[in-house]
């Protein structure tokens, strides 16, 4: 029995490894897609355009003026000349934001008195104004405090001293790094065990496999466990990337995030075997890896947090093996995850790969009956 799971195992492997078309769409792409995400697809504001309408000219305006400049977020900095320049250029997108100064700021606050700076801002970018509207209010905070300090204005004693733990330089893509480990070991092994049966039927060779010495049972596993294995190596390689070359720290254990990975990867084939016994042709398996993947990715917790989404659709996230494993990825990443804690994100990805291989057997045999 297993001289004969195993033939088909390799023969499986070999099909990926010998297939130019196949071997390209496993190690390619998802390498590539590893350092764009990694790089391009950032949620950081660097180098934003934004406008100033200084109508004030005083010495205090001039100065909050200069530490905007020397940030290194404001790298393109535009002076309006009046109002009417702000609507053209927050609609013509040459900017993010607008900062207008009234032409009373510097006076009121030698006066001692409350001085008001506007912030017009392009709200079709919610997230980049939102984050830009942060770096604006930092600076002008840290500005009332040393001019409240230089001119010996009484000032709270209460200060903020931020500590970022896990990450403390906040960089992205050590955020982003950990997720792409899940989420592209998700791809090539629904790559994998969605175009195997297809590849089956579309070559004529189905009916050969069916008539061997093979019972379906041995044929279910010969065409999960290549997934699995290229799953493990792809995911492998991911971490051996992220650590090795990216600099990403990586905190945990490797062999406690290597059993969650095995676990996950082996719900995904499940869900693969059973789109391609759905699937007639290599094409219709491929669209029916990325109908599953988009919902999947977005529902997951990838981009937004699981809690923001409405009531109603949470269910559906929390069906998602994708969604455990991120949480895994993450933890063990960046915060060394104690082994419990990671056990209670193991367990419901156990019983989602328990469905999802006997709903893929089940469909498996009712297709090989209909042969």
């Amino acid at each position: 029995m297993w001289n004969r799971i195993s033939s088909l195992i390799w023969k499986e492997i070999l099909a990926v490894l010998f297939d130019p078309k196949s071997r390209l769409s496993i190690f390619i792409p998802p390498l590539i897609q590893l350092f764009i995400f990694t790089f391009a697809a950032t949620l950081d504001v660097k180098d934003v355009p934004i406008g100033i309408l200084n109508q004030d000219s005083g010495e205090q305006s001039i100065e909050l003026i200069e530490r905007l400049h020397g940030s290194p977020m404001f790298q393109q900095i535009v002076f309006l000349k009046g109002v009417q320049e702000i609507g053209p250029f927050i609609d013509n997108q040459k900017g993010l934001m607008v900062v207008s100064f009234t032409e009373t700021f510097s006076r009121l606050l030698n006066a001692d008195k409350k001085a008001d700076i506007q912030l017009i801002l392009d709200g079709r970018r919610s997230n980049s104004a939102q984050i830009v509207s942060g770096y604006i209010t930092t600076i002008v905070d840290q500005f009332n405090s040393e001019f409240a300090a230089l001119e010996r204005y009484p000032q709270q004693n209460a200060k903020l001293y931020p500590i970022n733990w896990f990450n403390p330089n906040l960089l992205y893509y050590w955020y982003n790094n950990p997720s792409l480990v899940a989420t592209l070991s998700m791809l090539t092994c629904l790559i994998v065990t969605t175009q195997s049966i297809a590849r089956e039927r579309e070559l004529g060779t189905f009916d050969q496999l069916l008539v061997s010495p093979l019972v379906p049972l041995e044929i279910l596993i010969g065409k999960i466990v290549p997934g699995i294995i290229i799953g493990m190596a792809e995911g492998s390689l991911m971490i051996a990337i992220g650590v090795f070359i990216l600099g990403v720290p990586f905190t945990g254990s490797i062999f406690l995030f290597l059993a969650a990975l095995l676990v996950f990867v082996t719900a995904i084939s499940g869900i693969g075997l059973f789109i391609s016994s759905l699937s007639a042709t290599q094409q219709q398996a491929m669209l029916g890896t990325f109908v599953f993947m988009m919902p999947s990715i977005l529902l997951s917790g990838f981009a937004t947090p699981v809690e923001n989404m409405p009531e109603w659709l949470q269910p559906a996230a929390y069906a998602i093996p994708l969604t455990y494993m991120l949480v895994i990825s993450k933890g063990i990443y960046l915060k060394a995850m104690p082994a419990l804690i990671v056990f209670e994100n193991i367990w419901p990805m156990v019983i989602i790969g328990f469905c999802t291989i006997l709903g893929a057997g089940w469909f498996f045999r009712r297709r090989i009956s209909y042969t």
